[in-house]
């Protein structure tokens, strides 16, 4: 068990338990924090140059960074070799001010991915669960492995319709469960969860229960915002990430939103060290944009809205969604279109075993989704009974991620 944080110690962490707290935090040493990158690399048909044909299967924003980003990463550089920590500071408490929060109810993190990863570990064991979607974002099932703590899947409600998470199952699911997790918009079929349903979690879960809520992609779509739960002091925490919209994926910055105790428990696994000073001026920049979430959303929904209708006009069903990514049915084993896919240097997303003949698209650039069209046609139109992904070389075969692909 790791000390609790002393919060009156200026780091954090106070120096009688700082020894007791290093011994623990060695065991997570060789923890993996598993992102989305990991993820798609593992199930990668082939060891692809990422710089070489067209990728679309890591949820990532082509369009990366905004110019005021790009800018504010070129006017800190040379300021790179100072300590200047306190840009930290004025970056919280300008996303605390825009989201309506108290200070000390954020946490800056490099992207969202630790402090998933640190809520599970912090809230689920061998007698308190994981409960999760499915198919729904596979990192949560890794660090409750991580923790020893079962992990319930609970199948998507209504999965040729709306896709949606099925909160009653959910909650049905286990008597007392460490940490319910829901991404809205969801991870890989991208379709939003009702408000109403979200409430009800959070409304009727067991008083000791963590509602995750990840909302990496919320950006994307028009459903309601889940920050009013953190306001209200539920038990509730919020994830958010400037990787997708913001297009900061390989920047690495995020935050979790929680009441200050909850954060404090998950900041006990990591989180002490201090960011990238580029990281923290992008995305001060990126806040400060005004126009840069409506436009960006508007430039991926209307690629998406023209894929998806040019894909139900061929025959094809896709799960409804409203973010950057879906799940396209292509009615045969989805390895097998994937590795044909790949041969053409077209990178898809993975597949998850509930759904094996479902491939998870992202949403590229609309030249990115026209050649997708032309190779996936030219795909279809083959015979791929067989085909199967080339291995990784061999130094990669025991890549503790390939078990979760």
């Amino acid at each position: 068990m790791y000390p609790s944080v002393d919060p009156l110690a200026p780091s954090g962490i106070s120096r009688r338990n700082f020894f007791r707290f290093a011994a623990g935090a060695s065991a997570l040493a060789s923890l993996p924090i598993l992102t989305e990158a990991h993820l798609a690399y593992a199930d990668r048909p082939k060891f692809a140059d990422p710089n070489k044909g067209i990728h679309i299967d890591a949820n990532e924003n082509p369009m990366g960074p905004s110019e005021a980003a790009r800018k504010a990463i070129i006017d800190i550089t040379p300021r790179g070799g100072r300590y200047l920590f306190t840009g930290e500071e004025e970056l919280s408490e300008l996303f605390a001010q825009q989201e309506g929060l108290a200070v000390d109810s954020v946490a800056p993190f490099a992207g969202s991915s630790a402090p998933l990863h640190y809520t599970v570990l912090a809230f689920t064991s061998k007698d308190r669960p994981l409960v999760t979607a499915d198919p729904g974002y596979e990192a949560p099932m890794w660090a409750a492995e991580v923790a020893g703590a079962p992990v319930l899947k609970i199948p998507l409600a209504d999965p040729k319709g709306e896709a949606r998470h099925d909160i009653k199952a959910m909650l049905a699911a286990s008597s007392n469960p460490g940490v319910i997790y829901i991404c809205n918009p969801n991870n890989p079929t991208g379709t939003c969860t009702p408000r109403s349903d979200i409430e009800y979690a959070v409304a009727n879960a067991p008083k000791d229960t963590v509602i995750l809520i990840d909302e990496a992609y919320i950006h994307l779509c028009d459903a309601p915002r889940s920050m009013d739960f953190v306001k209200e002091g539920k038990n509730v925490i919020v994830l958010r990430t400037f990787s997708k919209l913001y297009g900061m994926a390989g920047i690495r910055m995020g935050f979790a939103a929680g009441r200050p105790d909850l954060l404090k428990k998950i900041s006990s696994f990591g989180g002490m060290n201090a960011l990238p000073v580029t990281a923290v001026a992008a995305a001060k920049a990126s806040l400060l944009e005004t126009d840069l979430v409506p436009t960006r959303k508007k430039i991926i929904a209307d690629t998406r809205v023209e894929t998806l209708a040019w894909l139900k006009k061929e025959g094809y069903a896709c799960t409804p969604s409203e973010s950057n990514c879906f799940m396209l049915d292509v009615r045969k084993p989805g390895k097998e279109v994937q590795a044909a896919l790949a041969a053409k240097d077209m990178y898809v997303g993975r597949i998850w075993p509930a759904w094996p003949n479902s491939l998870r698209i992202t949403v590229g650039t609309p030249e990115e989704m026209n050649s997708f069209r032309k190779d996936f046609t030219e795909v279809m139109a083959s015979n791929t009974a067989g085909l199967v992904a080339p291995r990784l070389p061999k130094r990669l075969q025991e890549h503790p991620y390939t078990h979760l692909s």
